[in-house]
């Protein structure tokens, strides 16, 4: 008999469903917000919730019509229950919940990070040890996995996360939302001219990029004052620049420390080119360790990565009651305790 699981994700401004059968993605539907968001610079949390509300029940209908299934086919129901923002979080909830109690279906509980990490599962299966470099809008972490479901962050940021100062910086320099998108577009096109600090440029695994990003304004501030433009294509450059040379500069000792197999990378600024680039290049001399990338489509929330970690929990017969709450600050070593 086959596995069927079905996922679902709304942490932030994403609406998705996906069903994966045994190995196999049959239906991936996402809806996005970012247009609406975009009018406000940023992901405004009450609107999120409202909309998310307004896409579930058409987005499951639209996965389970791609899959050509029923829900009585299915063999489990995986959700993001955390971390994110807590409106989203519970009106995803309350789906997987809904169909759980109404057709006898097992409720998996899928920490967000741990998707984003299993999304590279489909380019290549994960060998370990492993090194997830976890960046996102909300998260700056180091994860060291020495087997499946096996987490252990090793360094994380103390202030700002690596997305969440890029969309800073965007923001004042007048670039549009999704901040990340729009410097490394720009970043192309100009050279690292502006000299900027690097925040906790130390040995040890942990990060800081409030201070990078408040350079930046001063920067702004400095030159505005002087009456002198701020060309903005360098100052992309110089920031991207910064930001991703100090966050493989501390990152990638690990690899001999922990004796990493493969590194891998998640969240949403894995988008990156020029991190994307960066990870294959210092580690090309290495034979030893395999670089895996995730796929552009996998970089954004979606339900498929939920689904790869929601079929590797249902094998461990890990579940949650109905009264699984969302936890918006889930830390991703406590995944097992919901």
């Amino acid at each position: 008999m086959s596995k069927i699981i079905l996922a679902i994700e709304s942490s932030c401004d994403e609406t998705s469903i996906a069903i994966l059968k045994d190995d196999e993605l049959i239906a991936n539907v996402t809806s996005t917000q970012i247009a609406i968001h975009q009018k406000y610079g940023g992901v405004m949390p009450e609107i999120a919730s409202r909309l998310h509300v307004e896409n579930i029940g058409i987005v499951l209908k639209e996965a389970l019509d791609t899959a050509k299934i029923n829900l009585e086919d299915v063999s489990a129901i995986a959700v993001t229950s955390g971390p994110g923002l807590i409106g989203s979080l519970h009106v995803g909830l309350q789906c997987a919940k809904t169909i759980a109690l109404a057709y006898h279906k097992p409720l998996i509980p899928v920490h967000h990070l741990s998707g984003h990490i299993y999304a590279n599962e489909f380019v290549k299966p994960l060998k370990f040890p492993l090194l997830a470099i976890v960046v996102s809008g909300g998260n700056t972490e180091l994860v060291v996995m020495k087997k499946h479901l096996d987490f252990k962050i090793i360094g994380e940021t103390t202030d700002d996360a690596i997305g969440e100062a890029f969309d800073k910086v965007a923001r004042v320099v007048g670039l549009p939302y999704p901040g990340g998108v729009s410097i490394d577009r720009l970043a192309k096109q100009g050279k690292p001219r502006y000299h900027l600090p690097r925040p906790l440029d130390d040995h040890s695994y942990q990060y800081s990029y409030s201070g990078l990003k408040t350079a930046v304004i001063n920067l702004c501030h400095q030159l505005k004052q002087k009456n002198e433009p701020v060309i903005v294509e360098d100052l992309a450059c110089s920031f991207q620049k910064t930001a991703i040379d100090l966050l493989l500069d501390k990152a990638l000792p690990a690899v001999d420390e922990f004796n990493i197999k493969q590194v891998v990378l998640a969240g949403g600024v894995s988008a990156n080119s020029y991190l994307r680039e960066q990870i294959v290049s210092r580690l090309s001399d290495r034979k030893d360790v395999e670089v895996v990338i995730p796929p552009l489509w996998c970089t954004t929330d979606n339900a498929a990565m939920i689904a790869k970690v929601g079929s590797y929990l249902y094998e461990q017969n890990i579940f949650a009651p109905l009264t699984l709450s969302a936890n918006p600050s889930w830390k991703l070593e406590d995944f097992r305790r919901f």
